[in-house]
């Protein structure tokens, strides 16, 4: 396996891991980019972006990455709450009027942004192709009742976050999350991450392949540590919120390698980008990029400050979150206490660690689901301290 990019002496260590996970850890096609005082110190790839075309993974090379797409709108967000646009401790109906229905008028923004809102599934699931339309699901949202008194618990708005906080964002700034995303957080930096893939980007994204989660109905629950048994527990049941969060459309799967699912603006799932983008981001937001710094260190203070720990509704373990990063547990230790970021289903992560002046970001087109995947992991234990 040929592992093409450069790194600063020091990370040799990034390097062999790097390689590592394609020779001994499943990986297909992949890339590591790390900050340092917002200078590039890893910027590594490899493998392949298609298999099934036999197609290198090259610089620009991007992949979709799921979840931590949320963390790029979280910034959205704060820099709107930055520039006096938006306040996050007000009623969302400030903003979004029609969002008051079904007993909703005192929810405030930052309740959407930490996973207190009570709305991680819907009682009628959408359409997919209307999904890809945007106002369908906002639509459903702001009809929905909450499913718990909201602000009294803490469940992770797995699909959901995305349609809450960027409706938001399109009523306060004017534009869509993608094309606020596009000028004002990936412009500046130079980055490549997208929320609604142009079709001119179409031929640098990769492929991505599955590894399918294991059958939960066929674990022995006493095989399995007590922590995460309640986890497993609401993976047997298909009636959990466990997995309801994730039935929001009709059907409940989407393609996420097809044309029309990356076109779309899904905030929570399906932002495309490179190892390299995402680290700028991150780097960004703790100091300056090429004389770009994002957000204030005020801003990045308030918007990492705990917001929700404890039992999540929907995941049935502890998680803890800021105003829309996930932060530290044992389960998702990260590099330090002052960390924030947000992994993606099936491998990818991207965090900052303001104290070690670090931003962090794996991207990957091998989704790993349910099982232990140390990719990532290996690679954080890889950077010197």
């Amino acid at each position: 396996m040929t592992i093409e990019g450069v790194v600063a002496p020091g990370y040799e260590t990034v390097r062999e891991a790097f390689a590592e996970n394609f020779t001994g850890n499943s990986d297909i096609g992949a890339a590591v980019a790390v900050y340092r005082d917002g200078k590039s110190v890893v910027d590594l790839w490899g493998g392949s972006a298609d298999t099934e075309r036999d197609r290198p993974w090259q610089r620009d090379t991007m992949t979709l990455v799921y979840s931590a797409t949320k963390g790029v709108l979280a910034v959205a967000a704060h820099l709107l709450a930055q520039r006096g646009e938006l306040d996050l401790d007000a009623p969302v109906i400030e903003y979004w009027p029609e969002f008051g229905a079904a007993g909703k008028q005192r929810i405030p923004v930052r309740w959407l942004l930490s996973h207190r809102a009570g709305l991680p599934a819907l009682d009628r699931p959408v359409p997919v192709l209307d999904t890809l339309n945007w106002d369908p699901m906002v639509d459903a949202l702001a009809a929905q009742r909450p499913l718990w008194e909201p602000g009294s618990a803490h469940g992770y708005h797995g699909r959901t976050f995305g349609w809450l906080v960027g409706e938001v964002v399109r009523r306060v700034s004017g534009r869509s999350p993608g094309q606020f995303v596009a000028e004002e957080i990936a412009a500046p930096l130079g980055a490549d991450f997208y929320i609604g893939l142009p079709d001119s980007e179409r031929d640098r994204v990769a492929r991505l392949a599955f590894t399918p989660p294991p059958d939960f109905a066929a674990i022995d629950i006493d095989s399995v540590p007590e922590e995460m048994r309640p986890m497993v527990v609401a993976a047997k049941d298909p009636n959990s919120l466990y997995h309801r969060a994730f039935q929001v459309t009709d059907p409940p799967d989407m393609d996420f390698n097809s044309v029309e699912v990356q076109a779309a603006q899904i905030p929570s799932s399906n932002g495309i980008g490179t190892a390299r983008g995402l680290a700028r981001i991150y780097a960004s937001l703790i100091g300056e990029v090429d004389g770009v710094r994002l957000l204030t260190s005020e801003t990045r203070t308030a918007a990492t400050r705990e917001q929700s720990a404890g039992t999540d509704q929907v995941l049935a373990m502890p998680t803890r979150f800021g105003s829309g990063f996930m932060l530290p547990t044992p389960t998702m230790p990260l590099t330090g206490p002052t960390t924030f970021g947000h992994p993606g289903r099936g491998g990818s992560l991207a965090f900052a660690d303001p104290d070690r002046g670090l931003a962090f970001a794996y991207v990957t087109d091998h989704i790993i689901e349910g099982a232990l995947d140390t990719r990532a992991s290996s690679l954080l234990a890889a950077v010197p301290s």
